[in-house]
C-alpha cells in the first residue's frame, strides 16, 4: 500500500488535494509533509495550555486553512471545531479535541518515516 492509499485509509481526500496540485503527486506529498511538520501545532497546544485563547485561535485558524486546502479531513474537521470554540471564546475543555488533532497528526507523520 502506497502513502496515498494509507492517507485515504485514514480519511484524507487525496484526490481533492491532488486536484489542487494539478495531479502532481510528489508536490502534493511534499506539501502534506510540510503542513504536518508545521510548528504551529505545538504552538496551538502551548497557547491553549496557557489560556492564551486569542493566540490559540490564530494558530488553529491557520492550521485549519492549510489542512483544508490539502484535504487532510481527519485534521481539518477537529480544527474547524476548535477554531470556532476559540473564535467564540467558549469556556470548555479543549484537551480532547486538541489530543485528537495531535494524535492524528502523529499518525500521519509516521507514514512519511516508514
Amino acid at each position: 500500500m502506497d502513502i496515498l492509499e494509507k492517507l485515504n485509509a485514514m480519511g484524507v481526500r487525496t484526490e481533492e488535494g491532488l486536484a489542487r496540485c494539478l495531479g502532481q503527486e510528489n508536490f502534493y506529498l511534499s506539501l502534506v509533509q510540510r503542513a504536518l511538520r508545521d510548528e504551529e501545532f505545538e504552538k496551538l497546544g502551548s497557547a491553549i495550555g496557557q489560556g492564551r485563547h486569542s493566540e490559540a485561535f490564530e494558530y488553529a485558524h491557520a492550521l485549519k486553512g492549510a489542512c483544508g486546502n490539502l484535504s487532510l479531513t481527519p485534521l481539518y474537521e477537529p480544527l474547524c471545531e476548535i477554531t470556532e470554540w476559540l473564535r467564540n471564546g467558549k469556556a470548555c475543555d479543549y484537551a480532547p479535541v486538541l489530543g485528537q488533532i495531535l494524535s492524528t497528526r502523529e499518525k500521519m507523520l509516521e507514514l512519511f518515516t516508514l
